[in-house]
């Protein structure tokens, strides 16, 4: 089989990759690739992946997140960078001021596009906002949410627990839906 690239410069991302993607070829090309506005993630992830190749010209992968907040009607959605970009942290955490609900999930997409085909995997990890910014910074984040957001059934943020905390926590690795489909499907596929 031939090697997959995955073009990203989310190094979150990336060092979730070399722990999810056991037994599949893949190199990591670092770029930012473009996102279209858009409100859905497989539909980002699709863009994205189609646009990856067409850079690198060989089979790709590309993987999309959007966090739904419950309280504030489902936003950022798909519009995650943007919010972080502009509000920020703070600018959420203010928006969720009096919230009792504090419910949220991230949901994402990994596609992979062969020149000929797209196939698209899912996740969803459900989770609460804290009340404040927690934790420390860490290469493994896949975005700064990860301050704020506590998995279902753990008491500390993402970046709030050890590595090994991640890794054991009741749903696992944040990753390892999407990418776990994935890497199951490319052992049949071989």
């Amino acid at each position: 089989m031939e090697e997959i690239v995955f073009v990203t410069h989310n190094k979150g991302k990336i060092a979730a990759a070399n722990k999810q993607l056991k037994g599949v070829d893949f190199k990591v090309f670092e770029y930012d690739l473009e996102e279209p506005r858009s409100d859905d993630i497989k539909y980002i992830s699709k863009y994205k992946v189609m646009e990856a190749y067409k850079l690198v010209n060989k089979p790709c992968i590309s993987l999309d997140c959007g966090f739904w907040i419950d309280a504030l009607d489902g936003f950022p959605r798909a519009f995650v960078n943007f919010a972080l970009d502009t509000i920020g942290i703070d600018g959420l955490l203010k928006l969720m001021e009096g919230k009792q609900n504090r419910s949220c999930r991230f949901t994402e997409c990994l596609s992979y596009y062969d020149g000929k085909e797209v196939y698209q995997f899912m996740g969803k990890h459900e989770g609460t906002l804290a009340d404040e910014i927690l934790g420390d910074d860490t290469d493994k984040k896949w975005s700064d949410l990860w301050y704020i957001w506590k998995p279902y059934g753990c008491d500390k943020t993402m970046a709030q627990m050890t590595e090994t905390e991640r890794d054991n926590r009741p749903r696992g690795d944040f990753s390892v839906q999407a990418m776990s489909e994935f890497a199951k499907w490319w052992k049949l596929k071989k």
